[in-house]
């Protein structure tokens, strides 16, 4: 992914998008770079308008299903732990009628 990420990175600058080019975007992130990777790249966006690619790109919310989720799991929580303190409530107040009722027989 980080290969695809250097090539962006260089067309956004307005730099040309070759091997040389994205194994230097690489190395300054502090990737080992797999110089077969990146011909593979550069050979693959030849001829393409990465523009054209970028602006009718299906945009996909996968970051917002997660939080979404997230939410529901910590209100099932607190759903959870409100039950656990009901219940210790009630038992508490069981224990403490059943102790009084033993004072007065």
């Amino acid at each position: 992914m980080e290969y695809v990420y250097a090539a962006l990175i260089l067309h956004s600058a307005g730099k040309e998008i070759n091997e040389e080019s994205v194994e230097k975007v690489l190395s300054a992130a502090g990737i080992e770079v797999d110089k077969a990777r990146v011909k593979a790249l550069v050979k693959a966006l030849e001829g393409v308008d990465i523009e054209k690619a970028i602006s009718t790109a299906v945009a996909v919310p996968t970051a917002a299903a997660p939080q979404a989720e997230a939410k529901e799991e910590e209100k099932k929580e607190e759903k959870k732990e409100e039950k656990k303190k009901e219940e210790e409530k009630k038992v508490s107040e069981e224990e403490a009628a059943a102790g009084l009722s033993a004072l007065f027989g």
